[in-house]
C-alpha cells in the first residue's frame, strides 16, 4: 500500500497568527454597543453587594473623622503655642515696666547722695519725696500697701495676727501695725502682721 504524506496546510501570507491573550479587533458597530453596555464609573458597582457598599460608606467616614481629629489636636497644639508665647511676652513687658517705673525712684536717691553737708531737714524731705516716688511707682504696677487703721476688723486674708492684746476696742479689731502688708493685682504679697484686740 502506498502511503502518501499530507502537507501541512501554511497560513496565507497576508495573515498573522492569532495570540488568545490579545483582545480581537471590533468593527465600529461593535465598538458602539461595547459602549453603551458598559457601567458607568459613577455608578453603583453591580458585582459589590449591599453589605460592601455600606462598609466602604463607613469606612470613609471613619477616615473623614478620624482627619477632622488629627486636625483638632493641630490647631489645640497651635493655640496653646500662642498662648505660651503670650504670657511669656506679657511677663517680659510686666517687668520691664516695672523696672522702667523704678528708675525715677534710683535717680533721687543717687542725687540725694551727692548732696553735701546737707541738713537733717533737708535729708528728711529729700527721704520722703523719694518714698511718695516709690509708692507712686509701686501703686502704678497694682502694689498696694496693707496698712489696716486701729479699730479696723481684722482680716485673714490679708492680715497675720502676731499677738492677742487686751484693749478697749471691739474683740477681733486691729489695735496696732507691726509691719505693713502688700497685695499685687489683689492677690497677697505679704501680709500685715498686727495686733488684735482680745475678748473682753
Amino acid at each position: 500500500m502506498t502511503h502518501h504524506k499530507r502537507r501541512a496546510a501554511h497560513p496565507p501570507a497576508d495573515t498573522h497568527p492569532i495570540d488568545p491573550l490579545d483582545p480581537l479587533p471590533l468593527n465600529p458597530e461593535e465598538l458602539e454597543e461595547a459602549a453603551t453596555n458598559a457601567p458607568q464609573a459613577t455608578g453603583a458597582l453591580p458585582h459589590l453587594g449591599g453589605a460592601q457598599i455600606e462598609l466602604i460608606t463607613l469606612q470613609a467616614k471613619m477616615d473623614e473623622l478620624a482627619d477632622q481629629v488629627l486636625r483638632a489636636q493641630a490647631e489645640a497644639q497651635n493655640a496653646r503655642r500662642r498662648a505660651e508665647e503670650e504670657m511669656a511676652k506679657i511677663r517680659k513687658f510686666a517687668v520691664e515696666s516695672f523696672a522702667e517705673s523704678l528708675l525715677p525712684v534710683i535717680d533721687s536717691l543717687e542725687a540725694g547722695l551727692k548732696v553735701e553737708h546737707a541738713s537733717a531737714e533737708q535729708l528728711r524731705e529729700g527721704t520722703e519725696a523719694t518714698l511718695r516716688q516709690l509708692l507712686a511707682a509701686l501703686e502704678r504696677n497694682k502694689v498696694i500697701e496693707v496698712n489696716p487703721a486701729p479699730g479696723a476688723k481684722f482680716d485673714p486674708a490679708n492680715q497675720q495676727a502676731i499677738s492677742v492684746a487686751p484693749s478697749e476696742q471691739e474683740a477681733g479689731t486691729v489695735v496696732s501695725v507691726l509691719q505693713k502688708g502688700y497685695t499685687i493685682a489683689e492677690r497677697v504679697l505679704r501680709p500685715a502682721l498686727v495686733i488684735v484686740a482680745a475678748s473682753k
